[in-house]
This record gives C-alpha cells, structure tokens and sequence, in this order.
C-alpha cells in the first residue's frame, strides 16, 4: 500500500493499524520515501540480517546448488566491481 505523507499524517490510526498487517508505503512529491510496518516484521527482517551460518552447517547438497548458482543477466554489470578484489 502506497500513501503520499499528508494522506498518512491525515489518516495515522487507520495506516497505523494497516501497517500491523502489511508495510505501508510513504510517498513525497511521488517518490517512495519511508516504509511503516509492524515491530515484529522489523525484528524479523534485522534478525535475518545477522544470521551468521558456518560452512560446515551446509549439506553437500546445499554447497552444490550455491556452485551451480548464476548471476542473472541483470545483474552481470556487477561483476565488474568484484574485477579488483582480493579475498
């Protein structure tokens, strides 16, 4: 759902609320600006940020299928910043 700021200033219980159940867009000038959603999506989202998996924690199977893994062609430009690096 997508609102413009005055729609979210003007209507902030109703959105509030509907933010519980699915992220609410806030909109300036036309362009996308803040996302409101629930402190539990939050929690959620940060919590899979930091999720930290070591390599003995893969299957066989799990580490050939990250082997076989392609970019997609979208997003081929990309490999261009990884020309220079060193590990």
């Amino acid at each position: 759902m997508k609102v413009s700021t005055a729609e979210f200033i003007k209507n902030y219980g109703l959105l509030a609320d509907k933010a519980l159940s699915e992220p609410v867009t806030i909109t300036k000038n036309g362009r996308d600006r803040l996302v409101v959603l629930s402190a539990e999506e939050f929690e959620r989202l940060t919590r899979r940020d930091r999720r930290v998996v070591k390599l003995e924690d893969f299957t066989a199977e799990e580490i050939d299928l990250i082997a076989k893994t392609e970019v997609p062609p979208g997003y081929a430009h990309l490999d261009a910043e990884l020309k220079d690096w060193v590990p």
